[in-house]
């Protein structure tokens, strides 16, 4: 099976169908497949549903298709830091299902691991738990969760083989391994890409039979959502700081 694809566009091209379900991996702009949302925001489709901890920032990662309404619903656990997020959910132009970021954690993680519901504690007695089931365990209350299976999953993967096989980097991994397991069909954007054979086994974390298309990145520039500086001591016999 070919899963490499020379572009992410013409890795969505059959897949992308307005009022899709998504996946999209990443945690504010760290591990965000942003070449993946840029095809998605140029191909059109809308009224999307989007699985997310957070709904990027203003001008980066999902900000983009909050830009052009492309999105209809996010379901997240985050959603700071974005004021386009903010003005589109006041006027009710935008619909929100919030989840506590473990809980929003486990259910795409249950989905993919073929678990339709859990119960949790986490939300009992507040507005979380409104319309779930809830049960009662060793006198403590819990409230039911569904697991979540996406039409999509977007993932951003530090190196990868042309089999599937992907090993994320350091915070990027974040939410992408497990968004990637949840998705009926796994896309992902891979900075280094190699053959079968050249990733150390033991390094795997999303193995290859969860992973459908691969698109590789080329010249990719990591977005920096607050670039900060400190000044550095001064420079021998200047008396100034550099």
């Amino acid at each position: 099976m070919k899963k490499v694809y020379p572009d992410a566009k013409a890795a969505l091209a059959d897949v992308l169908r307005d009022g899709m379900l998504i996946c999209c991996g990443g945690f504010g702009v760290c591990g965000v497949p942003e070449i993946l949302i840029h095809a998605i925001r140029d191909s059109g489709v809308k009224n999307l549903t989007f699985v997310s901890n957070n709904a990027g920032v203003d001008g980066g990662g999902l900000g983009l298709l909050l830009e052009t309404r492309q999105i209809s619903k996010m379901i997240s656990s985050y959603v700071g830091e974005n004021k386009l997020f903010a003005k589109q959910y006041l006027a009710g132009e935008l619909e929100i299902e919030f989840n506590p970021q473990g809980t929003l954690a486990e259910r795409i993680r249950a989905g993919g691991a073929g678990i339709p519901a859990f119960f949790t504690r986490t939300g009992a007695g507040t507005d979380i738990a409104k319309g779930k089931e809830e049960r009662i365990f060793d006198g403590e209350r819990y409230i039911m969760e569904r697991g979540i299976v996406a039409d999509l999953s977007i993932v951003h993967a530090w190196m990868g083989d042309t089999e599937g096989n992907l090993v994320y980097r350091k915070t990027a991994r974040n939410f992408n391994p497990m968004m990637a397991t949840a998705g009926k069909v796994t896309v992902a954007q891979v900075e280094h890409l190699v053959q079968p054979g050249e990733l150390n086994p033991d390094a795997i974390i999303t193995p290859g039979v969860y992973v459908q298309r691969i698109v590789q990145l080329h010249n990719y520039v990591k977005p920096i959502e607050n670039r900060t500086v400190r000044k550095r001591p001064a420079a021998a016999g200047t008396g100034e700081e550099v």
